[in-house]
């Protein structure tokens, strides 16, 4: 019993560990890049993508930088899913939970493209 505890309480730990830190980039969403104006060119737009970090949970528990810089790595791993290799973004907001004492969630919405 004390072991099954023990686990369990081990992989409460874990989990909640990692629910701090940011999402991160794959090595292909890092080549993603965010700009703030729709891009010039040969861009071709492909669709609306959303990429958030933070829980009613963690988000107290995740730095105002480490919910940014998730919900951006987030955003940037969907772009390349969908094939991109820019976001244009349009939105970023910051949400709080019922209890919370600072931002829970932070969530950013961009069109996604692919340029040449």
């Amino acid at each position: 019993m004390i072991k099954k505890t023990n686990a369990a309480l081990s992989v409460i730990l874990l989990a909640f560990l990692f629910g701090c830190s940011a999402t991160p980039a794959t090595p292909e969403g890092r080549t993603v890049e965010l700009v703030t104006e729709k891009p010039a060119g040969n861009c071709k737009p492909i669709g609306d993508a959303v990429g958030s970090q933070g829980n009613w949970f963690t988000g107290d528990y995740t730095s105002n930088k480490n919910l940014l810089v998730g919900a951006r790595n987030d955003l940037r791993n969907k772009a390349v899913k969908m094939g991109g290799n820019y976001v244009w973004v349009q939105d970023s907001s910051n949400t709080n939970a019922w209890r919370s004492r600072g931002t829970s969630n932070t969530t950013v919405l961009g069109v996604v493209y692919r340029c040449d």
